[in-house]
C-alpha cells in the first residue's frame, strides 16, 4: 500500500477545543508537575535533615519569586489533580456521563482548583506571612 493512500487520523486542528479535552490534557500535565514538584519537596526534606545552613538556603529559595511561583504552581497542580481525580472516580461509578454534567463537572474541577489554590495560599499567608 503506498504511503499516501493510508487513512489519516483526525488532527487536533480539526477538533474544536472543549473542556473535556482541556481537563484531560491538564490532568496528565499536572500529574507530571506533581512528580517534578515532589523532587523539590524531597530537596526541602533533605535540607531540613542536613542542618540549619542547608535549610536556610532552601528556605531562602522557597521565599524568592521563583520559589513562590513553583510552590504556587505545585499547589494548583495538586488542587486540580485532586478535584479532577474525584471527577474521574465519580465517572467510574457511573455518575456524570450526560454531556451537560460532563461539561459542568469539568468547569467545576477547573474553577474549583483555582479557588482551592487561593484558599491554600490565603492560609499560608495568614499563618506564616509570605510562605
Amino acid at each position: 500500500m503506498p504511503a499516501n493512500a493510508r487513512p489519516l487520523s483526525p488532527h487536533i486542528q480539526i477538533y474544536r477545543w472543549q473542556v473535556q479535552m482541556v481537563t484531560s490534557i491538564l490532568h496528565r500535565a499536572t500529574g507530571i508537575a506533581l512528580a517534578a514538584g515532589t523532587l523539590l519537596l524531597l530537596a526541602m526534606l533533605l535540607a531540613l535533615a542536613s542542618g540549619p545552613e542547608a535549610w536556610g538556603w532552601i528556605s531562602a529559595f522557597a521565599r524568592s519569586w521563583i520559589g513562590l511561583l513553583l510552590l504556587a504552581g505545585w499547589s494548583w497542580a495538586l488542587s486540580f489533580h485532586l478535584l479532577n481525580g474525584i471527577r474521574h472516580l465519580l465517572q467510574d461509578v457511573g455518575w456524570g456521563f450526560a454531556i451537560h454534567q460532563f461539561v459542568r463537572n469539568g468547569f467545576l474541577a477547573s474553577i474549583g482548583s483555582l479557588v482551592l489554590t487561593a484558599l491554600i495560599w490565603l492560609c499560608v499567608w495568614a499563618q506564616w506571612g509570605v510562605a
